[in-house]
């Protein structure tokens, strides 16, 4: 099986992350995309996150009507920060029936150099990117190892989900259903 990796915090999840997660799957070869949950990205403040497994749940909440999704907390057991290819180490070893590859917004093609062993990476995987207002495909855009999808562009931020919730502004439409009722009764992000 042919294995998307939707890397993110989900800090939390919304409609943006689910209408990219579909679309790839539907307008590529992916058998499946697996929302792979970060507890710490080494590009992120850690203090601004919810706990792992809240949002692991509103993962798990976001995607039970779509069975081509899947959330994955392989990460909650490595070491963090959470390194690309370090989970993918970890996946390929323990599902080795499966075929992994990436996928990214374009904003992230930019410091993608910078990434741990980015050459590693690109010798053993795909990469599948996204599109995002005011970035290009820079010096990546001949790489045969780059699939570039033409995805919708959204423009919904978990930052601004967040920040919107503490300003009491109506963040219902942002997010699916499930999510929002568990967010609701809950003071995760308030």
């Amino acid at each position: 099986m042919k294995i998307g990796l939707y890397f993110g915090s989900f800090n939390p999840i919304h409609i943006g992350h689910l209408v990219i997660a579909n679309h790839i799957h539907q307008y590529s070869d992916l058998d499946q995309v697996w929302f792979v949950v970060s507890p710490h990205n080494p590009f992120k403040e850690k203090s601004t996150l919810a706990n792992d497994y809240d949002r692991l749940h509103l993962v798990n909440l976001a995607i039970e009507d779509y069975p081509h999704l899947r959330a994955s907390n392989i990460e909650f057991s490595l070491s963090q920060p959470s390194y690309t290819i370090d989970t993918l180490t970890v996946l390929k070893e323990k599902y080795p029936e499966h075929e992994f590859c990436l996928i990214m917004g374009m904003d992230n093609l930019k410091g993608f150099h910078k990434w741990k062993n980015h050459e590693q990476i690109l010798k053993n995987y795909s990469v599948y990117v996204y599109p995002r207002i005011g970035s290009d495909s820079g010096e990546w855009s001949n790489h045969p190892k780059f699939q570039f999808i033409d995805a919708p562009i959204m423009e919904i931020s978990s930052t601004f989900i967040r920040n919107a919730i503490k300003e009491k502004k109506n963040v219902h439409p942002m997010l699916p259903d499930k999510v929002w009722e568990y967010m609701d009764g809950s003071s995760m992000y308030k």
